[in-house]
């Protein structure tokens, strides 16, 4: 699958985050040319900085909300298939800060959309939103379909239910006779190398252990569907690949792992402690007047699968393992080896996916 994206020009905004550094590798080693049109890294450290990203592609520093600065970039580098992944993606940031999440998750898609649309160029384009866009009302065993309804509760979720029916309606009206084809993805919980954003249950993980400090979980029976960061992305490129070359996969797609892998919280953190080794221990710091989040959500994959062929390659045991060796190889502080490791859990994800 790979080799379709070799020579390709590949737009990826958001490529100064989590997925958007691992997407860009991956693309980078595919031999494709990557645009990146993204703010500065979000955090300190980044995977973009470690992983030499910047080496790797044409980063543009930009703001999605910025149209005219985008619009300039679609025209300059002229994008056949774009990836929108800039986003405001934390749930309880989002409380603190709706004006800027719905400035930058629906009026940032409007205007990756409507770039798209004056530039002419694209081909195929993802716009990736969240497993948390449908209206949850915490029913368990429950597993959302693309065709339920969209109305997420807090305003990250909302947003991102509002950047799909954007998505939705330029499609319908712009995109329908053109030969630029549009997907969303629908991804669940990622976890994986590199992340280190505030308020995710990984990242506080591997923050409390390199501190010797027991790690403090909220929300510990609340159930979420864990991945591995490379198997939404793969997910993606397949998606874009697949409606480049034929509109009929132009679609809406939940990309979220089997049900056996829609853990607890507490589970998961079992998981990175028994991984992780070292006397590594959690406590239970559940909040009972903490912001709304839903406690049970997991997604109905069973579209991607008939129509794509996709299945996940690793379960939730193997998820948790990929991501404590990529950061134990981090902390030994040797940027190259963080390289090596990106390349070689890469090539094994790949080898694994083609099967």
């Amino acid at each position: 699958m790979l080799e379709f994206y070799k020579g390709k020009t590949v737009l990826v905004t958001g490529a100064t985050g989590f997925k958007g550094s691992w997407l860009s590798f991956v693309l980078s080693e595919a031999g494709a040319n990557v645009i990146g049109y993204s703010l500065n890294p979000p955090t300190d450290p980044s995977l973009f900085a470690i992983g030499h990203i910047s080496s790797r592609i044409t980063n543009v520093i930009g703001d999605v909300r910025d149209f005219n600065h985008l619009l300039d970039v679609f025209q300059k580098y002229k994008p056949e298939i774009v990836f929108h992944l800039a986003a405001q993606p934390i749930v309880l940031t989002s409380y603190k800060e709706p004006r800027y999440t719905y400035e930058t998750n629906v009026m940032g898609t409007v205007n990756v959309l409507e770039a798209a649309r004056l530039a002419g160029c694209v081909k195929s384009l993802l716009n990736v939103t969240t497993d948390k866009v449908y209206e949850n009302n915490n029913e368990p065993n429950h597993l959302f379909s693309e065709n339920e309804k969209l109305d997420g509760y807090d305003p990250y979720s909302n947003s991102k239910s509002c950047s799909e029916l954007v998505t939705h309606s330029y499609k319908n009206s712009f995109f329908g006779n053109t030969e630029t084809k549009i997907s969303t993805a629908r991804a669940g919980n990622v976890i994986g190398g590199g992340d280190f954003s505030p308020n995710r249950i990984i990242p506080d993980c591997v923050r409390a252990v390199l501190s010797n400090e027991k790690i403090e979980v909220r929300n510990s029976l609340s159930t979420r569907p864990y991945q591995f960061v490379l198997e939404p992305l793969f997910a993606y490129l397949l998606i874009a690949k697949a409606q480049y070359e034929n509109s009929s996969f132009s679609d809406y797609y939940n990309v979220g792992p089997d049900q056996v892998d829609a853990v607890t919280t507490g589970q998961i953190v079992d998981l990175f402690c028994s991984s992780w080794g070292g006397g590594a221990k959690w406590i239970d710091k559940t909040v009972t007047n903490a912001p709304h989040e839903a406690s049970y959500l997991a997604l109905d994959n069973s579209k991607l699968k008939q129509r794509l062929n996709w299945e996940p390659v690793y379960h939730i045991g193997k998820a948790v393992e990929k991501t404590v060796e990529w950061t134990k190889v981090f902390v030994t502080g040797d940027e190259e080896k963080v390289v090596e490791i990106m390349r070689k859990q890469i090539s094994e994800f790949s080898k694994e996916f083609c099967k």
